[in-house]
């Protein structure tokens, strides 16, 4: 399998809490879900977070070809729990958390996994590509439309609603994340379908994924053209574009282009 991989940071001299790693059989997406006050809770920060958990699980894949997607996510969201527990306060709503995104090559098939906001875009052979995403955050963030719409971004209460939404991560009712509960894996959407079915594969933080949901440049088998004609700049650099263009705070972008899925 090739991947390529770019990962731009919203802003020079801001620190990219996105991670994106890749094997031979496998490619790994981690979007990091930070905002003010995290570091009060957690010394380490959010890009800590989002490359020692990608690492983790890359790790995994790498050595454990046996076990399912979200058990090894659970076990990677452990193992870095267990890394700042003695440290930070994890069970904190804000401490870090994070958006996970994984595609596996594994005897024929392609298996992947979407927990949180990230998107994975499977190039079918025959017909449009299949598109999985986990609707949940989207949609129990629709009731805080409003407050957001009534509060300038970036401003204190812009940042009081964001906590309020963040707060019912990995709650009853809420939306399930990357954090300190490893039991959140088990809420992961996972599936898998024949490598032979498919002539690629994306996976994409939020961020990048405005191409579409949010600015609506383009549609998802556009995106699939622009990766292959143009690679995963081409869309971060549209999404940019739009950002300056409506004034709209920029977020860290992140993409993983998986080609040749039958090369080993």
């Amino acid at each position: 399998m090739r991947v390529t991989m770019t990962s731009a940071a919203a802003r020079t001299g801001r620190t990219n809490e996105d991670f994106t790693g890749a094997l031979p059989t496998a490619a790994v997406l981690i979007d990091g879900a930070g905002m003010p006050g995290t570091e009060s809770v957690c010394r380490h920060g959010m890009a800590w977070y989002a490359s020692r958990l990608g690492g983790s699980l890359l790790g995994l894949l790498s050595l454990v070809r046996d076990r399912g997607l979200s058990v090894l996510l659970a076990e990677a969201i452990e193992q870095v729990t267990d890394d700042h527990r003695d440290t930070c306060d994890v069970t904190d709503p804000i401490s870090p958390s994070a958006a996970v995104a994984v595609l596996r090559l594994s005897d024929g098939l392609v298996e992947y996994l979407v927990l949180g906001d990230s998107v994975v875009v499977l190039d079918r052979a025959d017909g449009p590509p299949l598109v999985v995403s986990d609707p949940r955050e989207v949609m129990i963030s629709r009731s805080y439309r409003a407050a957001f719409q009534a509060a300038a971004e970036g401003s204190d209460e812009y940042h009081r609603v964001l906590r309020s939404l963040r707060a019912r991560r990995n709650r009853p009712g809420g939306f399930r994340v990357a954090k300190d509960d490893p039991r959140a894996a088990d809420e992961a959407i996972t599936a898998s379908c024949p490598i032979s079915e498919l002539t690629g594969a994306a996976l994409l933080s939020n961020g990048a994924g405005r191409i579409v949901d949010r600015f609506r440049l383009t549609d998802w088998p556009g995106v699939m053209t622009v990766l292959e004609s143009s690679g995963p700049a081409e869309v971060i650099d549209r999404v940019r574009q739009a950002e300056a263009r409506h004034a709209v705070a920029a977020d860290d972008a992140t993409i993983a282009y998986c080609t040749d899925l039958g090369v080993a």
